[in-house]
């Protein structure tokens, strides 16, 4: 249940940071010049695959022209969605990449001032960010490797998303634009343990995944653009995965992934894992072994019709300076 629930809420949330030696002297870029009128944060309890499956917790963000509310999203998640960036696009402290799934997470309640708009909760949440986490940052081009997500020479087999029934409601109707994925609030149901899951407000419609007889994981999105599709992918390979298709649609995706990828995804968020276990916890060493990692993920991305080809190019970033684990008191 923990391997099926860490590989859904990991695939379209935050993948750890950039850790690096931070070039020449701190810095603080200005203040961003709006804020929230009030708000409060508080440590969130450790995510709990059964009360997120029962609905006892919460996850992501919901917005209404009033105020915000914000359910046990990390550090990591707050700074994607307060700068509009990709988690690669974020340099950072080597704390705040150690296992996302056992990171803290933070409850945020906050009301937006009078005249504000919900196109700017992600600056007011730089501010706030900046006042209670005391974060300093500046930004600055790097080259680095990554795999451009292209076009095959035979062309995509993508399968285009079914229209958006109008009459259906849009609970994260407010969400700013561009919000990063698992911005929405998250529901899973299913049965895990039976080896089905279905999660859904995390930007990609119903996201379906099924473990096999075999041990391989298939994944459908609903709904899913090219860009969160790339970003989704770089939990798999060893660099960032940026779209290049041109592809602007909305499209239902299926990858099948086998469990060496699987396994390694979960044990990258935290997810306490014995070498060679299966679904259930049984033990499989021979498929764990069957491949490389990133193996799957690649042939999947082939069936589509795309290719991920390794380039190497400059990347927007936003630089820690200064970050605290916890912030200032209420």
């Amino acid at each position: 249940m923990k391997v099926l629930c860490a590989a859904a809420l990991a695939f379209l949330s935050a993948p750890p940071l950039a850790s690096a030696q931070l070039p020449g002297a701190p810095g603080q870029e200005t203040k961003a010049p709006i804020a929230f009128d009030v708000a409060s944060i508080k440590l969130a309890e450790p995510l709990d695959p059964q009360k997120i499956m029962s609905g006892q917790m919460r996850i992501g963000m919901h917005v209404d022209p009033q105020r915000v509310e914000i359910n046990s999203l990390s550090l990591a998640d707050l700074i994607n969605i307060a700068f509009r960036t990709k988690a690669y696009q974020v340099v950072g402290p080597p704390w705040l990449t150690t296992g996302p799934m056992n990171a803290d997470r933070f409850d945020i309640r906050a009301t937006l001032p009078p005249g504000a708009t919900t196109e700017q909760v992600p600056e007011m949440l730089q501010t706030l960010l900046v006042e209670r986490f005391k974060l300093e940052f500046h930004r600055e081009d790097r080259q680095q490797d990554v795999f451009a997500l292209v076009v095959g020479k035979g062309g995509h087999k993508l399968k285009e998303a079914p229209p958006l029934d109008p009459n259906e409601p849009k609970p994260d109707a407010n969400l700013p634009a561009n919000a990063p994925p698992m911005t929405g609030r998250i529901q899973m149901s299913g049965n895990p343990q039976g080896g089905g899951l279905v999660m859904r407000g995390a930007g990609a419609g119903a996201m379906r995944m099924n473990m096999g007889p075999d041990g391989n994981m298939r994944m459908e999105m609903e709904r899913m653009n090219l860009a969160a599709f790339a970003e989704a992918l770089t939990r798999f390979v060893d660099r960032p995965v940026v779209d290049m298709t041109e592809l602007t649609g909305d499209y239902t995706i299926a990858l099948e992934l086998s469990m060496a990828d699987v396994m390694n995804m979960a044990r990258a968020q935290g997810v306490a894992i014995p070498a060679g276990a299966g679904p259930g916890g049984g033990a499989n060493p021979a498929a764990a072994a069957s491949e490389p990692g990133g193996l799957s993920v690649i042939r999947s991305v082939e069936a589509l019709g795309l290719k991920l080809d390794g380039r190497k190019m400059p990347i927007s970033k936003i630089v820690i300076d200064r970050l605290e684990k916890r912030p200032t008191e209420n």
